[in-house]
């Protein structure tokens, strides 16, 4: 038993008749940024899921604030736990602001209809996501990552204080993926417990406190990534012949792939 806010003990989860991933264990630190590693189809996503009550587990469970989440009703776990999923869709035509709007459903009661506290809400994760100079606009109309910035926004205007990300970073170019890992970290900054699914392990390094790396269904190693991260994991997780360097602007884990000679892929210098 762990102390922490989320953690799911001894998890099998998967999908129709298949099963993805068996025996996953996970805390996730209150206060930090946890970041979910690993190769394609490897269970990332199916864990994030699973964390976020939105795939029943086969066996084990997930508690939140020590109580089965399956056991507390919809509205408290919105409450107390946003989703940025992996592929969100908007209704038809439906403008900025109201998509926004849509992530204070969860203080919605019958006799609690929409509130200055609810506006609050909705014009501050618009401001820290930067989507306030769009708020009339059709979200349809949005490039790529105004549309992820939108979507980020209408999960922090639930005020929750665990924020799950699922491959939050897909499809961007690689100044939005950094534009939308900045905005995490000062999220994270600002005291919030995140959860990210993510592609990327440098970027992991640079902006994770905690990695739980996982491979085949099976989590191989969690920790902090300057414990765990080195080039015998990233051989096991992603089968991929490597050097790990401090990252010369953050001194983070970086990733430095060999060639196919086995060499690193840095320049040498040729005088040497």
């Amino acid at each position: 038993m762990t102390d922490a806010s989320l953690c799911a003990e001894r998890l099998t989860l998967g999908y129709d008749g298949r099963t993805v991933a068996t025996e996953l264990s996970v805390a996730i630190p209150d206060g930090g940024f946890t970041a979910i590693v690993g190769p394609n189809a490897c269970g990332k996503s199916t864990l994030l899921r699973a964390l976020a009550r939105m795939l029943a587990p086969r066996a084990g469970r997930v508690l939140l604030d020590g109580v089965e989440i399956r056991q507390r009703p919809t509205k408290e776990v919105a409450r107390r736990l946003g989703l940025l999923p992996q592929t969100a869709t908007a209704p038809d035509g439906i403008v900025v602001a109201d998509l926004v709007a849509r992530g204070r459903h969860p203080y919605q009661r019958l006799l609690r209809q929409w509130s200055q506290e609810d506006e609050r809400a909705v014009r501050e994760a618009m401001r820290r996501t930067g989507v306030d100079d769009l708020a009339g606009r059709p979200v349809d109309e949005l490039s790529g990552g105004q549309r992820q910035r939108v979507w980020l926004a209408m999960a922090l205007a639930q005020e929750t204080s665990l924020l799950l990300l699922d491959e939050p970073t897909t499809f961007l170019d690689i100044a939005h993926q950094l534009e939308v890992l900045e905005l995490c970290a000062d999220l994270h900054a600002a005291g919030r417990t995140l959860v990210a699914v993510l592609h990327d392990l440098n970027h992991a390094c640079r902006y994770a406190t905690h990695l739980v790396a996982m491979r085949d269904g099976a989590i191989v190693a969690q920790g902090a990534p300057a414990d765990i991260v080195d080039a015998e994991l990233v051989a096991a997780v992603f089968g991929l012949n490597c050097l790990v360097v401090p990252c010369p602007a953050t001194g983070a884990p970086m990733v430095v792939p060999c060639d196919r000679r086995g060499a690193s892929v840095l320049v040498e210098d040729p005088v040497a």
